[in-house]
Order: C-alpha cells, then sequence, then structure tokens
C-alpha cells in the first residue's frame, strides 16, 4: 500500500491559448513554449478525445494506472465505494496569457446524458495574481435572460464582443475564491493566474472560438441542437454573483490552522481548506499546493520538507499528518464519500 506523499513536477501539456509564464516563476521551472497555461496537479483525467494531461508519478507510472493497482490505498474505502477509482477532482495552476474564450461546462446531470460521465464540470478559482498586481477581470453569468435562439445567433456569429457584453464583469484581486457551477458561461481575463478546482473531466463548451482555435471539438461532438441545453442563459444578479465570491478573510477557522476557501455551494463537487503552521490533516486523498513560506508535513514517523512552488500529492494510507513552519498550503479533496 502506498503510505507517502509524493512531490511532483510541472505537468503542463500544450493548449490553444497563450499563458504559462506566472506557473513558470511559481514553480521555478519555466515552460517550454508560451502555450503551456496549464500544470495539471496530481492528474489521472485526460485531455477530451486524447491522453494529454495524466500525471506520470517517478518511476514513469501515470497517477491513474497507480490507483488502479490500489484504489484503496489511494483514495480510501469509503471513497471509492462511492466514487469508484477516480479521484473524484482535479487540480490546475492556470495562468491567462490572453483572454480565454467564452465557455461553459455541463452540470453532472447532462453528463450522465449525454456524455456517458457520473461527473460534470462544476469549478472553482483560487486567485494568485493579477495583471501589475492590481486587479483582474473576469466574467461570470448573464447580465440579462438569454434565450436559445440569441445563444444561438451568437455561436453561429462567433460574436464574442456581444457574449462579453452580455455577462457579468467582475474584479477579482489576490486571495478572491470565486465558485463558477456547472452550467455557468464564464471568461477569464488576461493576466490572472490562479488555481482551478474541478470536476475531474475535460468538459468545455466553446461558446466562442473565433481568434482561438480552429473550433475542433467545441460542441463536445454531440452538435450544437443538444449541447446548448447544458447553457444556463437565466439572468444572474449582482446578489447572485456575491454569493459565489470569498474575499480574503471572509472564512473563518474551521480547526486550529485550517480555513475553508469556497463557498459551501462547493462541497458536493470538491472541497478546500488554507491550512498552516500547527494544521492537523486526517488522511483523505489529497493534493497540496503550497502558497507561500516553507516547512514540512510530518506524518507515519516521516518529514517531507515543503517550499512555496511545489505540488505533491497525499495518499489516503499516508495517515494522519500536521504541518509545521511558516507556510500557507492550499489542501484540495475530493467531495466527501
Amino acid at each position: 500500500m502506498i503510505d507517502q506523499p509524493v512531490l511532483l513536477p510541472p505537468n503542463q501539456p500544450r493548449h490553444f491559448y497563450r499563458g504559462g509564464a506566472n506557473i513558470g516563476r511559481f514553480r521555478g521551472s519555466p515552460p517550454p513554449d508560451e502555450y503551456r497555461p496549464e500544470d495539471w496537479v496530481a492528474s489521472a483525467t485526460s485531455r477530451f478525445g486524447g491522453d494529454a494531461g495524466l500525471t506520470v508519478l517517478p518511476g514513469g507510472r501515470t497517477l491513474r494506472a497507480a490507483i488502479a493497482a490500489d484504489p484503496d490505498g489511494w483514495l480510501g474505502p469509503a471513497h471509492v465505494r462511492t466514487w469508484g477509482e477516480s479521484p473524484g477532482l482535479l487540480v490546475k495552476l492556470l495562468d491567462t496569457g490572453q483572454r480565454l474564450p467564452v465557455h461553459v461546462h455541463p452540470s453532472r446531470a447532462f453528463a450522465r446524458d449525454h456524455l456517458g460521465s457520473v461527473f460534470g464540470k462544476t469549478e472553482a478559482w483560487l486567485v494568485m495574481d493579477v495583471p501589475d498586481g492590481d486587479e483582474g477581470k473576469v466574467h461570470i453569468g448573464f447580465r440579462e435572460d438569454v434565450g436559445r435562439d440569441r445563444l444561438r445567433e451568437w455561436v453561429r456569429d462567433q460574436d464574442g464582443a456581444a457574449m462579453l457584453a452580455g455577462m457579468n464583469p467582475v474584479t477579482v484581486r489576490p486571495g478572491d475564491a470565486v465558485l463558477v457551477p456547472a452550467g455557468t458561461p464564464h471568461a477569464v481575463g488576461a493576466g490572472v493566474f490562479l488555481i482551478e478546482v474541478q470536476e475531474p473531466t475535460d468538459f468545455s463548451v466553446m461558446l466562442e472560438w473565433a481568434g482561438f482555435s480552429d473550433g475542433a471539438d467545441a460542441d463536445l461532438r454531440l452538435g450544437w441542437d443538444t449541447v446548448l441545453d447544458c447553457v444556463d442563459g437565466r439572468a444572474s444578479s449582482a446578489e447572485d454573483i456575491a454569493r459565489l465570491i470569498r474575499r480574503p478573510g471572509e472564512a473563518g477557522e474551521t480547526r486550529p490552522g485550517v480555513r475553508r476557501v469556497w463557498a459551501e455551494g462547493a462541497d458536493p463537487f470538491f472541497r478546500a481548506e488554507l491550512a498552516g503552521d500547527g494544521a492537523e490533516l486526517d488522511a483523505a486523498f489529497a493534493v497540496l499546493i503550497v502558497l507561500r513560506g516553507a516547512g514540512e508535513l510530518r506524518g507515519a514517523g516521516k518529514a517531507m520538507p515543503l517550499r512555496a512552488g511545489q505540488t505533491a500529492v497525499v495518499p489516503y494510507g499516508a495517515g494522519r499528518a500536521t504541518l509545521h513552519g511558516d507556510i500557507d498550503v492550499l489542501r484540495c479533496l475530493p467531495p466527501a464519500p
């Protein structure tokens, strides 16, 4: 049984949009080119229609294969009974060298009915940095109801300007935590560096692709008459958007040294906590991103040194552990079984 955490190198598959420089600075390992905007951390999920994105562990085996060989050791028996051999989440570092196109992700119900998956793609962001350290821009949901005919027209004409104009612009700053429910149209502005935690799929409906890509698989190979059913065209008010966002300091400690990150609506899909010195961590499959400082993770009679920019995967079999040092760690967890 696997019983120790594993430090992970960068895992940045080539993508259609530019970015990755901030990931390189954070990780201390520059990307090979400017089209590496995402680092898929501890990923047992592959890109839609391919194999890219899978994490390769020391020794050459993929994390997916390692979990399949010992699911209880990696994920824990209760998790396996509920979610099978999937870790139940995907974690990314994401750095937008250019604005992301307007897109949307399907819900679990849509994914079950049309994509053969128990997981959709609700996601959430923890903002790490923004242009010039000041503020960044994202767009979330429509400002007024958008009917299917108008949406289909925007997609047909590839009218990205109209899509953005119809959405809610939101200012984000470092430390902001944003929940993006499945079905919600969204886009991320250029220069925003964030951690994204999501359900473990690569299902993206690209409402906008002109100027970004050739539009291949923009409709997830389902056809637009079907795939537009996954888009929530209802208006989102300022109050609706505010409920999706937590600003730094708004969440108190859940236990000594630990604070929750996103609004409670994230919990059925994934969990995350900010952990610091003295935090006691239960046995669980977890993905760690060291945000700041240095310290160590102590458990099972051993200590793993940690420093800012590192990422690690912790198997259930590693048991309980504690954090020590002047350190801040984002601990990402699957939904509770």
